[in-house]
């Protein structure tokens, strides 16, 4: 049984990572070989892989990460959701570790998150993942995969998704052009189809804001909906 749609299902009477995600960037604090990195957001909606987890409601995020020199690091993400229980202090925290280090021209970044939500053990699950990023002339592209491997809380079938994402600079300006391409099959979706395309604003001072195109293709609901999803973050 697909138990992230059947949460999404239920909010009717996400969907990031990344996106995918836990992010890395922003501002951080050096001491020796140790960094340490937060940040906080405040999101119109919270989509994970095209699907919106607070019933296209906003979203607010906190984020705090521990990097080493070597490139072994450790992660606590932590968003609102809405789980279709009439609760309004449902919260996921999702937990990572990894390693991520340059290879020349290639990053490459591998390690484990294990999401969790608050008094709502039975839809904890963990989740194996790894990409590799390079440099086209400005343009920054990653391609990644996620595996969630057979377990009670997914109904005892696996999972995967593989993405494309690339980042672009335009000239010297604060401004960037993103976007994202992605496929997912197994406990969660069936053959779904996501994407994203938008553009993100270095305000300064640790700020920033995004603006971003999301849609699905192959959702059971409309929580897969196309929307607009606007952010504005602070990190530190």
């Amino acid at each position: 049984m697909n138990y992230r749609l059947l949460l999404a299902a239920a909010t009717l009477p996400f969907a990031a990572i990344p996106t995918v995600a836990f992010a890395q960037d922003g501002g951080a604090e050096a001491s020796g070989p140790v960094t340490i990195s937060g940040e906080v957001g405040v999101f119109s909606d919270y989509r994970f892989r095209g699907l919106s987890l607070t019933d296209h409601d906003w979203e607010m995020t906190a984020e705090l990460s521990v990097e080493h020199e070597s490139g072994f690091y450790a992660g606590l993400w932590a968003s609102n959701v809405e789980l279709g229980n009439g609760k309004a202090n449902n919260v996921e925290m999702d937990w990572s570790a990894g390693w991520s280090k340059e290879m020349g021209a290639v990053t490459v970044d591998v390690g484990a998150v294990y999401y969790t939500y608050a008094n709502h053990s039975g839809l904890n699950y963990f989740e194996l993942y790894g990409s590799v990023g390079t440099s086209v002339g400005p343009l920054d592209v990653t391609l990644g995969a996620a595996y969630a491997p057979s377990q009670d809380n997914i109904g005892n079938q696996d999972n995967t998704y593989v993405y494309i994402s690339g980042e672009l600079p335009v000239g010297e300006t604060p401004l960037s052009l993103h976007g994202t391409f992605g496929f997912e099959d197994g406990a969660f979706a069936d053959k779904k189809k996501d994407w994203i395309v938008g553009a993100s604003y270095d305000i300064g001072s640790g700020f920033s804001a995004s603006l971003d195109y999301v849609d699905t293709a192959h959702s059971l609901s409309s929580l897969g909906d196309a929307t607009v999803v606007g952010s504005i973050k602070f990190a530190f």
